[in-house]
């Protein structure tokens, strides 16, 4: 699977559970939000705007994605809220098809256009690293089933203070009305994965 592919299987409505760790306090963070993503094709105006907008030949990307988000976090102050939206641009190295940059509007720690440096792994996980002014982030995202995607990241600061993020993804099902069977397997996928992968990239 490339990148594109990824962009593809991820099409649709998501429900992600988030929990962030905040390493420096040794304290965690629950959230949650709805996730719609929209593969794009290669010749999309919004894939070929953000090509001019980094000053990549539009004509090198393979595709892309539109992604809208609304959510909201546990420390929130009033008023605050965790929503958005960016398009990405994927431009895949000529020699080596699964890797490549990622061209975004806005970043995932900084609001600001940004190009990042990703590759598919022998697992089909795809691993993003960005590197900001102030910090570098390193995401890892993949399919546990068709319904359930993870997401892990981690975000250095150059000052040392470091956050580890991890959510969990379910498919909303739009086809068949009300999304009930697929909402209720994926749930329970959810469940069952959850304190497996949290060991995992964690260290617990």
């Amino acid at each position: 699977m490339d990148a594109i592919e990824f962009f593809q299987k991820s099409a649709g409505k998501w429900r992600s559970q988030r929990t962030t760790h905040h390493l420096a306090f040794r304290r965690a963070e629950m959230g949650d939000s709805e996730i719609t993503v929209e593969a794009l094709a290669g010749d999309d105006p919004k894939v070929q705007e953000i090509c001019k907008l980094h000053e990549v030949d539009p004509s090198e990307a393979s595709g892309g994605a539109f992604v809208s988000w609304q959510g909201s976090m546990a420390w929130d102050r009033e008023g605050e809220n965790h929503s958005g939206e960016t398009v990405f641009a994927i431009v895949p190295d000529p020699n080596h098809p699964n890797t490549g940059r990622m061209l975004r509007e806005r970043g995932y720690a900084e609001i600001v256009p940004v190009a990042g440096q990703y590759h598919m792994d022998e697992e089909g996980g795809l691993i993003l690293i960005t590197e900001y002014e102030t910090m570098s982030v390193i995401e890892r995202f993949w399919f546990a089933n068709p319904n359930l995607r993870m997401r892990t990241s981690t975000v250095t600061r150059f000052g040392g203070f470091s956050t580890a993020s991890f959510c969990s993804e379910s498919r909303i099902s739009t086809e068949s009305g009300d999304g009930s069977n697929s909402e209720v397997s994926s749930a329970k996928a959810n469940k069952e994965l959850l304190g497996t992968a949290f060991s995992s990239v964690l260290g617990w």
